[in-house]
């Protein structure tokens, strides 16, 4: 039985330190599902540059040189996680009959992705890497993750809980994604629009292993708010709401003081007029904010812009780039034993 074609995608922004122990730890996985025939020999690991300012991109090049398993793909600027991730999955999707992401921190646990190529062959097209907890993340973003699904789903929006980008897609899973021709690519809620058959592998998430996150708090909000906007226009309705009941509330507090003024207890109140000024400005602002961010997004639609630009395809390039002097990080510290891998749900 001929066995699949398995690319793993790695996107990578200012990577340098983890970077050589990802490539050597993905590497050596890749070797034993290919000497133990669970995937082709043709498979591959791409690692995709998003216009890194480091070393990243020296290392990815360096080491496709000297390893026909190694692939490098290297965007002319930074375009962003998301669409650094699409650049990487569909120009695997030609050359694969599954695609993996994942992130170059090495957070999420290589060790089920055998469980993953497992899955795809009992005929699922995508395949969700679930997080069992979130015990290494702060308590103020486990707090904020945990709010932002239970909003999302609130909104209608079929999001996987505590899932993010580490995830396998079929060829033809694939192939769908690449219809969804919108600018604002939020894969966590479009890859569950898809339909295809999928299913869910259960891990344990682990502390970063080198280097800094490349989501600070002002970029997950960002990430958050821009994930809202793109799937549903509940925060327009909300404000809608908001408008008409402080209208009503507004009708109901004239005839009250309407009818103070027939019975003589009236006061001149500079402090309630100020207030309701502005409360209803506040309010205005609120809805002309919501509403300019939608048309933010249809403006940005509407140019049809490319979401990348590829600059350097690591099948293009023959001469090899020097490679300065970077900090390494020791492997001793990631005891990797891949042959034991552990049982998920």
């Amino acid at each position: 039985m001929k066995q699949p074609v398995l690319t793993i995608v790695v996107p990578c922004y200012n990577e340098e330190e983890v970077l050589p122990t990802t490539i050597d730890c993905l590497h050596k996985l890749l070797m034993i599902m290919i000497a133990e025939e669970q995937v082709s020999s043709e498979s591959n690991l791409l690692f995709v540059d998003d216009g890194s300012k480091d070393l990243t991109w020296s290392i990815i090049h360096k080491r496709s040189l000297t390893d026909t398993h190694i692939r490098g793909l290297k965007l002319s600027r930074n375009v962003g996680h998301q669409n650094a991730l699409l650049a990487g999955l569909f120009t695997a999707k030609d050359t694969s009959d599954c695609v993996l992401s994942i992130d170059a921190d090495l957070q999420d646990d290589i060790q089920v992705i055998p469980t993953f190529v497992d899955r795809f062959k009992k005929g699922h097209d995508i395949v969700y890497g679930v997080r069992k907890k979130r015990d290494c993340d702060t308590f103020f973003k486990r707090s904020s993750a945990e709010l932002f699904y239970k909003l999302m789903n609130k909104m209608g929006v079929n999001l996987v809980y505590n899932h993010a980008d580490f995830r396998l897609m079929s060829k033809r899973a694939l192939q769908e994604l690449e219809k969804f021709e919108e600018v604002n690519m939020f894969l966590r809620g479009i890859v569950p629009l898809i339909g295809y058959k999928s299913t869910s592998v259960y891990y344990d998430r682990k502390e970063r292993l080198a280097g800094e996150t490349k989501y600070p708090l002002k970029k997950m909000l960002y990430f958050a708010f821009d994930g809202i906007t793109s799937f549903s226009v509940t925060p327009i309705r909300f404000v809608l709401i908001t408008g008409l009941v402080s209208f009503f509330v507004s009708l109901l507090f004239g005839i009250y003081f309407f009818s103070l003024k027939f019975i003589g207890e009236t006061e001149t109140g500079w402090t309630s007029l100020i207030t309701s000024i502005w409360l209803i400005g506040g309010l205005q602002l609120i809805g002309i904010g919501l509403i300019g961010e939608y048309i933010g997004k249809i403006y940005k639609e509407s140019k049809r812009r490319p979401k990348y630009t590829v600059e350097i395809d690591s099948k293009t390039f023959t001469q090899p780039l020097p490679l300065k002097n970077t900090q390494r990080v020791k492997d001793e510290s990631y005891n990797l034993n891949l042959r034991k891998l552990p049982e998920t749900n």
